[in-house]
């Protein structure tokens, strides 16, 4: 989670960052969705040993996606943190604005390309939707939770830890919130589009969704009434 270039390299182009945030999101819900796939076809039917694969799989996924592509786009792969980085001026270019938008719109793409690879790794039907019901209000605020810590661990890591502690975080999140923290609107249309472990029903992602939006927010809000980290030197 980190928007500056590798030493002696030309700063990205637009492209390559929206390219980046893509590739990003797309593995992201891939390893997502086909561990679960993995995970529930392997586990006999103990849920706790497929969310544990489940977990390791996403959170090993997460740390080297954010290693390989923070220099490139800042490895949002997340709508939330695309807003957060926009709200604090963190999005560089003629019209920072639009800069969002099509990181966001790129990001929607790379989950649904993610589900659908996943399918078809596992031979199963591309198109689908889910049935798998996450409603009420625990799930909500447990979505609150995991995306507002997110925010708050993204700002407040030490510059060169992001993606441990980010990686660390929702790996955690999975086990103590009661959703499993999809913390991310593009997860939720990934996982929207998989009738499979990891799956949440349509008529249950607007709900997830605007938890997430008043999560971010208030991590954004909790970090910023803090004093500023201490930076790395040297």
């Amino acid at each position: 989670m980190t928007a500056t270039a590798s030493p002696g390299h030309a700063t990205p182009s637009l492209r390559q960052k929206l390219c980046a945030e893509f590739v990003g999101t797309a593995m992201l819900l891939c390893v997502v969705i086909g561990s679960g796939i993995m995970a529930e076809t392997l586990s006999g039917g103990n849920v706790a040993v497929a969310l544990l694969a489940n977990t390791l799989a996403t959170v090993f996924a997460l740390y080297v996606l954010i290693e390989a592509l923070g220099p490139i786009s800042g490895a949002h792969f997340n709508p939330v943190v695309t807003l957060m980085v926009a709200c604090r001026g963190g999005l560089v270019g003629g019209n920072p604005s639009a800069t969002a938008a099509l990181f966001i719109f790129v990001q929607l793409l790379g989950a649904a390309a993610g589900a659908w690879l996943a399918h078809a790794m596992f031979d199963l039907p591309i198109l689908q939707t889910s049935s798998k019901i996450r409603a009420g209000w625990g799930q909500w605020i447990a979505e609150m939770v995991a995306t507002g810590g997110l925010i708050f661990v993204i700002l407040r890591a030490p510059v060169g830890k992001a993606s441990t502690m980010v990686a660390c975080y929702i790996g955690a999140a999975y086990w103590f919130t009661a959703s499993t923290s999809f913390a991310n609107p593009a997860a939720v249309l990934g996982r929207m589009l998989s009738d499979s472990f990891a799956g949440i029903a349509p008529s249950n992602a607007v709900g997830f969704v605007l938890a997430q939006c008043v999560g971010g927010g208030l991590g954004l809000f909790t970090a910023g009434r803090l004093q500023p980290r201490v930076l790395e030197h040297g």
